[in-house]
């Protein structure tokens, strides 16, 4: 993963509505130390977007246009780049958890009850990338 100390976290986010992916820019990165390279609403246009960009982490749903966020997490997970993948989801139950987890989710947010958690973790994320730490 390319990094610099100045540069903000480039975030990549993948969610089927439209009012979602606005809502995520407008909490994504106010102060400067996160920014959101682009977007997208399914699989395919997610994987081109993300390699486009050089994203360094992903924001996804479980529920896309052409398909679901368990197949773009199986292949981000054999990138040779890592990215760090935040699922945000409303669906939350144990089960949709522990699928995420395995098939390479590196957090996992309820999108009803935990946005603000969610929120929080990019920006701890965005300040360890300014000062050369990383979450893995």
């Amino acid at each position: 993963m390319k990094s610099s100390i100045l540069s903000p976290l480039r975030v990549f986010v993948v969610d089927e509505s439209t009012l979602v992916r606005e809502r995520l820019t407008q909490h994504i990165g106010p102060d400067g130390a996160a920014c959101i390279v682009g977007e997208a609403e399914d699989v395919e246009m997610a994987l081109q977007g993300i390699a486009d960009t050089d994203a360094e982490a992903v924001v996804l749903d479980l529920r896309l246009i052409d398909s679901n966020g368990m197949d773009l997490l199986h292949a981000l997970r054999d990138r040779t780049d890592p990215i760090v993948t935040i699922v945000l989801t409303n669906y939350a139950s144990p089960v949709f958890r522990e699928a995420s987890v395995t098939a390479g989710a590196d957090y996992f947010f309820d999108k009803t009850t935990e946005f603000d958690l969610a929120m929080e973790t990019i920006a701890r994320l965005a300040r360890e990338k300014a000062h050369g730490a990383g979450h893995r």
